[in-house]
């Protein structure tokens, strides 16, 4: 039984940019700053807001927190957006989301410039990731897709299902794993027989955000485990006790993807100002 350790791999990740980022102010004698946007003060997003902040610290980075009123308008916080993409000293742009139901979330998202979209957002860069073209991934999506290359499991001709289609996790996990020639299915609340579709599954990725929902009857014998969940009660998406005898791997809730999405930002932040910085 494998357990996909997320903290031990994210730690790795860190370790790497650490020296990359010491690499880039040594070159250009300036510190990569990630800018994050906090609209409101949904008390979930502060703490996000907080731990983007302190990972940037971990690795030598500069994180700018702007923080506006729960009454920001679109046009408001698109001027925001737009003053940071004109910014020399910001190399990524981080809209935490949710955002107040008045705002345009994606009219936001897609207002983040590519080349500083390092969470992955705007559709134009989820256009160019779903076939396969250089852009920045969903954070998330691509933690999963990296720790499983990670930890050796074979992606190529198996068969996926992946529980959810939110344009953040579930869809672009989807194409990222066609992208590694899997063959996979999207299942979500209208899928008939639901059971018998994760049944056929050598890798299940739970993204439907709801606890404990993934039973352990569902599960194939030896198929890989992704939880990308994390409910009330630091519990994941998948009945973990009721599903680890059935599976070969697993990642752990807490411990598996949450950490490595946090990797996975500050390594396209990384990415971002290198491009940016030293052109």
């Amino acid at each position: 039984m494998l357990i996909i350790d997320g903290k031990a791999y994210a730690l790795e990740v860190e370790e790497e940019l650490r020296a990359r980022v010491a690499a880039i102010k040594e070159k250009c004698g300036r510190t990569p700053v990630l800018a994050t946007i906090l609209v409101g003060d949904n008390p979930a997003s502060v703490v996000y807001v907080r731990m983007k902040g302190n990972a940037c610290a971990r690795v030598g980075m500069l994180s700018r927190k702007i923080e506006l009123p729960g009454d920001t308008t679109t046009e408001q916080l698109l001027d925001t957006i737009n003053a940071l993409n004109n910014d020399p000293e910001v190399c990524g742009i981080l809209l935490q989301h949710p955002v107040p139901k008045q705002i345009d979330e994606q009219a936001c998202f897609n207002a983040i410039s590519l080349e500083k979209d390092v969470d992955g957002v705007n559709t134009a860069g989820f256009g160019r990731m779903s076939i396969g073209l250089p852009a920045y991934k969903s954070a998330t999506p691509l933690a999963i897709i990296s720790l499983m290359k990670r930890y050796g499991i074979q992606m190529e001709g198996k068969e996926a299902v992946v529980i959810g289609r939110s344009a953040i996790l579930g869809k672009p996990v989807a194409a990222l794993l066609l992208n590694e020639n899997a063959t996979v299915t999207i299942a979500h609340s209208r899928t008939k027989n639901l059971p018998e579709v994760v049944k056929r599954a050598d890798i299940v990725v739970a993204a439907v955000g709801k606890p404990l929902f993934v039973q352990g009857d569902w599960i194939k014998e030896g198929a890989v485990l992704m939880d990308a969940g994390y409910n009330k009660g630091n519990v994941g998406d998948m009945d973990l006790e009721a599903c680890i005898p059935h599976c070969s791997a697993y990642t752990p809730v807490p411990g598996g993807v949450g950490p490595v999405t946090i990797a996975m930002l500050m390594k396209q932040t990384v990415e971002a100002a290198e491009s940016l910085m030293l052109k």
